[in-house]
C-alpha cells in the first residue's frame, strides 16, 4: 500500500479521467501484475490463500482505505462472492470454464439478482424466471445494480430467478450462469450512485429476454438459489466491513491533520472542543466496530457463517452507519475542499451511504437482529 497504492492515487484518477472512462486501467493491470508476483492474490478465499476470515479482515481494512485497491490484489466485489459461489458450488466443467480465469484475475463477473420492479430487500420477491426447455433453460426479467456489468472485462453474470412458483417460498429460486454475450441480453442503462458512474466498472440494469443456456449453467441444483444467496452474502459483508473501517480510520487521520493544521477564529481548529470531541468519539467508535468485525470473524471462522448469522447482521447494521457519521464529521473538518475533489472524503461517504442498502438495507437486518433476540425469551406458555 505504502510503496504502489498511495503513491498512485493521483495518476489513477488521471488515468481514469483522461480519455475512455471505460476502458480498463492500464495502471491496475501493471499493479495487479506486481501484487501476484509478491504472493498478494485472492487473499479473501481461505481455501487458496490459507487465511481465516480473522487474518484476512485486517488485509481487507488495509485495502479499503482506498476505493479501488481491492481490484489490484484481486479482491474485489462481486467477483470475490461470486469466485466464492464457484468454488463453493460449481460443478468440475463450471470451475474450469469461469473460476479459474477469475482467480486468474483475467476476466470479471457480475451478480444479477435485484430487481427494479420489486423490493428487492426481501429476494422471494423476485419475479425473473428460469424456464425449464428441453436440454435448456430460458431465462426471462429486468435486473438492475448489477455492479461490474459494464466493464468491458466482465464475462459472466451469476443470475437468479424463479424456477418454481409451487414450492415453498425459500425454495422457489435457482442460480445460473449466463454468459455476457448470450442472444437476449441487453444492457438498458447504467445507473449512477450519487452522481458517481464508478467507471470503469459501473452498475448496469440489463434485460434478460428468451435467454437461453444449456442446463449445465445451473448452480447446485433447482430451487437452491436462496440457499446460496445466503451463503455468498455472508462472507461479503464482513469484507465490506472491514473495508469500511479503512475508510473510517482514513478519514479520522485526515480529519486530525486537517484540524492541527488550520486555524479558524485566532485559534487551531483543533483546539475548538468540538472537533476534539468528534476526534474521541471517532476514535472510540472504530475501536469499538473493529473489534466488532473480528469478533463475527472469530465465530465464522470457528463455529461457520449460520452460526455468525446474527452476529454478521449486526455489523452490517452498525460499521456503515458508524463510518459514514465519521467521513460527515471529517467533511466538515476540511469545509469546501471536504466535498471537492482534492480529498476522497465525497466518495468516502458515497460509498459508506451505499452500503446501508446494498447487501441488505439496515432494516432487514435489525429485524433479524431483533427476531433471533426474541427467540431466546419465547415460551409455550404465555406468562
Amino acid at each position: 500500500m505504502d510503496e504502489h497504492i498511495y503513491p498512485n492515487e493521483n495518476r489513477y484518477s488521471e488515468e481514469l479521467n483522461s480519455g475512455d472512462r471505460w476502458q480498463p486501467l492500464e495502471l491496475i493491470e501493471d499493479l495487479k501484475s506486481t501484487a501476484r508476483a509478491k504472493g498478494l492474490w485472492n487473499l479473501f478465499l481461505p481455501d487458496i490463500s490459507g487465511l481465516s476470515n480473522v487474518e484476512y479482515a485486517p488485509l481487507a481494512e488495509m485495502m479499503g482505505r482506498v476505493v479501488w485497491a481491492s481490484e489490484v490484489f484481486n479482491c474485489s466485489a462481486p467477483d470475490t462472492g461470486n469466485m466464492e459461489v464457484l468454488w463453493k458450488y460449481g460443478s468440475d466443467e463450471q470451475k474450469r470454464t469461469w473460476l479459474d480465469p477469475l482467480l486468474d484475475g483475467t476476466i470479471r463477473s457480475c451478480f444479477a439478482m435485484t430487481e427494479p420492479e420489486v423490493a428487492s430487500s426481501d429476494a422471494t420477491n423476485i419475479k425473473a424466471t428460469i424456464e425449464k426447455d428441453g436440454g435448456d433453460y430460458i431465462l426471462n426479467g429486468t435486473k438492475w445494480w448489477t455492479t461490474g456489468a459494464a466493464d468491458r472485462r466482465c464475462k459472466l453474470a451469476i443470475f437468479m430467478g424463479k424456477t418454481d412458483d409451487g414450492a415453498p417460498k425459500h425454495l422457489q429460486q435457482s442460480m445460473v450462469i449466463v454468459p455476457l454475450d448470450s442472444a437476449g441480453v441487453t444492457v438498458d442503462r447504467l445507473l449512477n450512485v450519487f452522481g458517481y458512474d464508478d467507471a470503469p466498472n459501473g452498475h448496469a440494469q440489463i434485460n434478460f429476454q428468451n435467454v437461453r443456456v444449456p442446463s449445465n449453467s445451473l448452480l447446485l441444483g433447482e430451487g437452491r438459489g436462496f440457499e446460496i444467496a445466503q451463503g455468498r452474502l455472508g462472507p461479503g459483508r464482513v469484507h465490506h466491513c472491514m473495508r469500511l473501517i479503512g475508510i473510517a480510520e482514513r478519514s479520522l487521520e485526515l480529519m486530525c491533520r486537517r484540524a492541527v493544521s488550520r486555524s479558524a477564529f485566532g485559534k487551531p481548529v483543533a483546539d475548538q472542543g468540538v472537533i476534539r470531541q468528534w476526534i474521541a468519539r471517532s476514535r472510540v467508535e472504530i475501536a469499538q466496530a473493529r473489534l466488532f468485525v473480528l469478533n463475527a470473524a472469530w465465530l465464522m471462522d470457528r463455529e461457520g457463517n449460520k452460526a455468525a448469522r446474527s452476529e454478521i447482521a449486526m455489523i452490517k447494521a452498525a460499521v456503515p452507519r458508524m463510518t459514514q457519521a465519521i467521513v460527515d464529521r471529517c467533511i466538515q473538518v476540511h469545509g469546501g475542499a471536504g466535498v471537492s475533489q482534492d480529498f476522497p472524503l465525497a466518495q468516502f461517504w458515497t460509498y459508506a451511504r451505499t452500503l446501508r442498502i446494498a447487501d441488505g438495507p439496515d432494516e432487514v437486518h435489525l429485524e433479524s437482529i431483533a427476531k433471533a433476540e426474541l427467540k431466546r425469551y419465547e415460551t409455550s406458555t404465555a406468562k
